[in-house]
């Protein structure tokens, strides 16, 4: 089974000093989606709780629903590559439940990468029409939104180590944490959040908060959205259409969620204590 870090030797320069010394790095490999035996996305990613990866995936995309996964294991031989294997751990296999179909068109596939995972997909307004807005509320103490970051840090276990990567974690508006996820790409590490509610049946998450631990995209509030969460957080900046996706979402959206501060671009009327 693949690990999520590596060892390597690097050659390190400090004040005209060079020295070799071992480093800890974060893996990045491909995994292949599987759906019904039918080969639908590869995404490079951070191994490590890839059946969760694969289910928050293929539910936030739009091509499965909550109640339609029957199944979801590592799987053998790889459908995708001429002359190319993937190890089977690199595969996943999620099956319907029988007499259920895919929601979308999956018969292209496409590749995402850890860095982009938009590319291919469908537009914003295909978006909008498949996906209703988030409901009125809850509303969510600013305090508690800071104090979802101070819990965040000290789980990045894995970021810790490298300074590789992203994390997406799920809380109530109480402030209780449902789950942290780690990945070399910000979209995959909210897909594993996601996947993980949706395998322990926890969705829909209308009275949850996503919290990033980096800039917050387009993608982030989308794939928030899908799973009904109405505010969204993140540690960095936000993008211009993640700002304006939210608004048009009724979603809330922060940035710059740090020592007490924060910057609200959208659904101000949900952060109480302001």
């Amino acid at each position: 089974v693949n690990d999520s870090t590596v060892e390597r030797t690097v050659t390190k320069i400090d004040a005209g000093q060079v020295s070799e010394v071992h480093d800890t790095m974060a893996v990045e490999e491909p995994c292949e989606i599987h759906l019904n035996g039918e080969a639908v996305a590869v995404t490079m990613r951070t191994p490590g709780n890839d059946l969760e990866l694969a289910a928050g995936f293929l539910f936030t995309e739009g091509i499965v629903g909550v109640q339609d996964v029957a199944t979801i294991n590592h799987c053998g031989n790889s459908l995708v590559g001429q002359g190319e294997e993937l190890h089977p751990e690199n595969i996943v296999e999620v099956r319907l439940i029988p007499g259920r179909k895919a929601r979308r068109d999956v018969r292209r596939h496409f590749f995402a990468s850890s860095s982009c995972g938009i590319c291919g997909k469908a537009s914003i307004e295909a978006i909008h029409v498949n996906t209703e807005t988030a409901a009125d509320g809850p509303s969510i103490s600013a305090t508690v939104l800071t104090t979802m970051m101070d819990q965040l840090e000290p789980r990045q276990n894995v970021f810790a180590a490298t300074g590789g990567l992203h994390a997406a974690a799920i809380f109530n508006v109480a402030g209780e944490l449902l789950v942290v996820r780690e990945d070399v790409g910000r979209h995959n590490a909210v897909d594993k959040a996601i996947g993980y509610a949706l395998i322990e049946e926890c969705l829909p998450l209308d009275e949850n908060v996503l919290i990033v631990s980096g800039r917050t995209s387009f993608e982030i509030v989308q794939k928030a959205l899908v799973a009904q969460i109405p505010i969204v957080a993140g540690v960095s900046a936000a993008s211009s259409l993640a700002v304006e996706f939210a608004a048009q979402s009724n979603m809330t959206l922060v940035g710059f969620l740090r020592d007490s501060k924060m910057n609200v671009y959208a659904g101000a009327e949900r952060v109480v204590g302001k």
